[in-house]
C-alpha cells in the first residue's frame, strides 16, 4: 500500500510542475484552458489540485513516519506545502503569460487545509 501512495504521490507531484511549467510557458493543452475558462474554473482547479496534492503528501507523510504525532505532521507539511504554493503564485509575475491572483492563492490554501484535514482523519 505504501509503494503505491508514494509512487501516485511521485507521479501527482510531476503532474502540478508539468501544468505549472506549460502555464508559465503561454503552452497549456487546449483541454486545460478549455476547463478554466468557465466562471470559477480557474479557482476550482486551484482547490482540487492543490486539495489533491496536499492529501497524497499528508498521507504519505504519515505512512512514512508513523511514530509521529500526526497532526503535528500534517501542519508542519500542510505549511510547507503553503509556502512553496505561496512562491509558485508569486512567481509569476516573472511571465507575461501569467497573472498573480489572490484569489488563485486563497482557493489552493482552502484546497490545501480542507485535504489536509481529510489526510489527518483517514490517516488509519
Amino acid at each position: 500500500m505504501k509503494k503505491w501512495l508514494f509512487g501516485t504521490t511521485l507521479l501527482f507531484i510531476f503532474l502540478i510542475i508539468a501544468i505549472v511549467i506549460a502555464a508559465d510557458t503561454n503552452q497549456l493543452p487546449r483541454l486545460l484552458r478549455g476547463l478554466i475558462r468557465f466562471p470559477g474554473g480557474d479557482k476550482a482547479g486551484h482547490f482540487i489540485l492543490f486539495g489533491i496534492l496536499s492529501l497524497l503528501i499528508n498521507k504519505s507523510a504519515i505512512a512514512l513516519f508513523p511514530n509521529q504525532n500526526p497532526k503535528r505532521l500534517v501542519l508542519t507539511v500542510s505549511l510547507l506545502l503553503s509556502i512553496m504554493i505561496g512562491l509558485e503564485e508569486w512567481s509569476q509575475i516573472l511571465y507575461r503569460s501569467r497573472t498573480p491572483s489572490i484569489i488563485d492563492l486563497a482557493a489552493s490554501y482552502v484546497g490545501v487545509i480542507i485535504f489536509a484535514f481529510m489526510a489527518y482523519r483517514l490517516r488509519r
